[in-house]
């Protein structure tokens, strides 16, 4: 569907159905401003109507709580959602990072998050969202804010998303991420290459 270009990043292009083939893609911020996910199709005809600039700013505010979530000893961040589909102007970009139960259960890990977000944006307590319009599903607080969407994941506790998959099973979040909403095929998903305490 899509060529790859001299700047195109560690990312092959967008298979038939317009989606990144399966797989975990390990990029740095740099190379995921680089990759087809933001620099988009090659063909300029073809792609007279994607939003780079958009795209570019909703990695910047991944970047924004991704560091976040690095300065308070997480390394796993990962990233898809419509992102990392053929849309010219994605919603958002949804994703996980894994944590231990702990910290999320306590409460401690909220809070620290929340001491370095100006906006105190880190809670997935359903009563925090809001509605924003023409959508029909209520956000939380991180979307209004960057529209990213980041959730805890506890290894091995077997916490569904709310996601279902095509026999009506809930998925959990690895693997609820690794699907198209759309349509249910496998998606590939970017693994944030982890940048230290910086």
């Amino acid at each position: 569907m899509y060529g790859l270009s001299g700047n195109i990043a560690k990312t092959p292009p967008l298979d038939a159905d317009g989606l990144l083939p399966p797989a975990d893609y390990e990029l740095s911020f740099e190379e995921l401003r680089n990759s087809i996910l933001v620099v988009g199709p090659g063909d300029e005809i073809e792609s007279s109507s994607w939003d780079r600039p958009w795209r570019e700013q909703l990695v910047r505010n991944l970047e924004v709580l991704t560091r976040q979530l690095w300065q308070v000893g997480i390394q796993e961040v990962f990233a898809d959602g419509s992102f990392a589909e053929d849309q010219d102007h994605p919603n958002d970009i949804d994703g996980y990072f894994v944590c231990d139960l702990r910290p999320l259960m306590t409460g401690e890990l909220a809070r620290k998050l929340n001491l370095l977000d100006p906006a105190k944006v880190w809670t997935w307590d359903p009563a925090s969202r809001k509605p924003y319009r023409g959508y029909p599903k209520r956000q939380l607080p991180m979307w209004h804010q960057y529209r990213v969407e980041l959730y805890p994941h506890v290894p091995g506790l077997g916490i569904g998303s709310g996601i279902l998959d095509k026999f009506g099973n809930e998925l959990e979040f690895p693997s609820a991420f690794r699907q198209c909403r759309r349509n249910g095929k496998p998606r590939g998903i970017v693994k944030i290459k982890y940048g230290g305490q910086l």
